[in-house]
């Protein structure tokens, strides 16, 4: 690792992982040097690894030019010490907020918030470790290009294709930059498209009061990808969050004002500030370099397999809370975010109560291993319902925590000597 220029951008390229992906990291080692030769940037590849291959995947970012590399040790040690000196109320259930025992897409997202606010990062750039790259004309296609292209200028002086920006949002800086994939579902449910069932199933996570067409529009739209990259095609919006997927999505001040949701066991749990830009209508370039998306043989194993349709339940028990939240945040402030996040809670259980009901049917119509789903979600039900509306609860202390663990987390050296 080498030392970065203090005259320059610094901006923070994550990959978190869970699972051996020395692929994709060579992938994005590559992004990472391409970016440093085509902006004035100095680029942190920042890896936040859980995973139990930490020397292969060490081999692979020792070409990086600048890298951190953190198992969990290093990322608990870190995280403590920001914790402390935020003086925040509840230290230890903030830490296991930021780091808990299970997986959790927010909360490794909210930790590379974090260490890049500590090493000075003005933007956020997130890979997952499940992808690759596109190739055109012979040539790797970086949604790092697009990124920095447009992340925290004014939007009247980015240069894209279209531009769809009210006027009135134009001396706003570009708050998001983000694009989609192209290959496997984002959701592994595929194999059941064509079963009568994944109506009644994909459905359950459509907002209340929508009708059959917007309900019938909405799983036609969820989770498949889009149209191979055929050259750059940007469009400066306020972006559909229907339109960009977390594995290809990049920050900038944002992700200091508000954090993820940090529910465990939760697909979707990040995809929060897609959605607090939206409703501010902040402005963001919508790009076409999207990357290219694989499900990894784990999660057709029998224990993937029910792990991974376990988190889309409790994603759809979620939407129960995140839509009434998205409703009411409208140019919201961080604390009237964690206000309204609060609210959503006090809701009657009621009615996820019965989306619970019919999801269980839905994954028993659709027979075979999904009934093993079905299952579980019959024998858990109370505790689902409870876990989903805890993860809210949690989400609102961790929103009212946020601006002190960042002030903190900038004051804080990433490694302690």
């Amino acid at each position: 690792m080498t030392d970065a220029r203090d005259d320059r951008r610094r901006v923070c390229l994550v990959v978190p992982t869970n699972r051996e992906c020395a692929a994709t990291l060579t992938e994005v080692v590559a992004e990472a040097e391409y970016a440093t030769r085509h902006f004035d940037v100095d680029v942190c590849l920042l890896v936040l690894d859980s995973s139990d291959e930490y020397e292969a995947h060490a081999k692979v970012l020792a070409l990086a030019p600048l890298v951190w590399h953190l198992d969990e040790p290093a990322q608990r040690e870190f995280l403590q010490r920001v914790v402390h000196r935020a003086a925040a109320d509840r230290p230890d259930l903030l830490l296991d907020l930021l780091l808990p025992a299970g997986v959790s897409y927010g909360a490794c997202t909210n930790r590379a918030f974090l260490i890049a606010a500590a090493l000075g990062c003005d933007s956020v750039h997130r890979r997952d470790s499940d992808l690759y790259f596109q190739t055109y004309e012979g040539k790797k296609i970086f949604p790092i290009h697009a990124e920095l292209s447009a992340l925290g200028k004014a939007a009247r002086d980015v240069v894209a294709t279209e531009n769809r920006l009210d006027e009135s949002r134009a001396d706003l800086p570009v708050a998001m930059a983000g694009a989609s994939f192209v290959g496997d579902m984002s959701v592994d449910v595929e194999d059941i498209r064509d079963h009568e069932a994944y109506y009644d199933l994909v459905s359950l996570w459509a907002a209340p009061g929508s009708t059959e067409d917007e309900k019938r529009e909405l799983v036609a739209e969820s989770f498949t990808g889009s149209a191979p990259f055929d050259g750059d095609h940007w469009t400066l919006s306020v972006v559909d969050p229907m339109r960009v997927d977390m594995h290809n999505i990049s920050f900038s001040g944002l992700q200091e004002n508000v954090p993820l949701p940090p529910a465990t066991d939760t697909i979707g749990s990040d995809y929060f500030l897609i959605h607090v830009a939206d409703r501010a209508g902040l402005p963001g370039l919508l790009h076409n370099r999207h990357i290219v998306n694989f499900h990894t043989a784990e999660r057709k194993s029998d224990a993937g397999f029910l792990a991974y349709q376990l988190r889309f339940a409790k994603f759809i028990l979620s939407m129960y809370y995140f839509h009434f939240i998205y409703q009411r945040m409208t140019n919201a402030s961080p604390g009237d975010i964690a206000a309204i996040v609060r609210a959503s809670t006090w809701q009657p259980r009621e009615p996820n109560e019965a989306t619970a009901e019919l999801m269980e049917q839905a994954y028993r119509r659709l027979g075979g291993r999904f009934t093993a789903v079905a299952d579980r979600i019959g024998a858990n039900r109370d505790a689902l319902l409870i876990e989903a509306r805890r993860d809210i609860e949690d989400f609102a202390l961790l929103i009212e925590a946020w601006a002190a663990l960042i002030a903190a987390a900038r004051e804080t050296p990433l490694r302690h000597d």
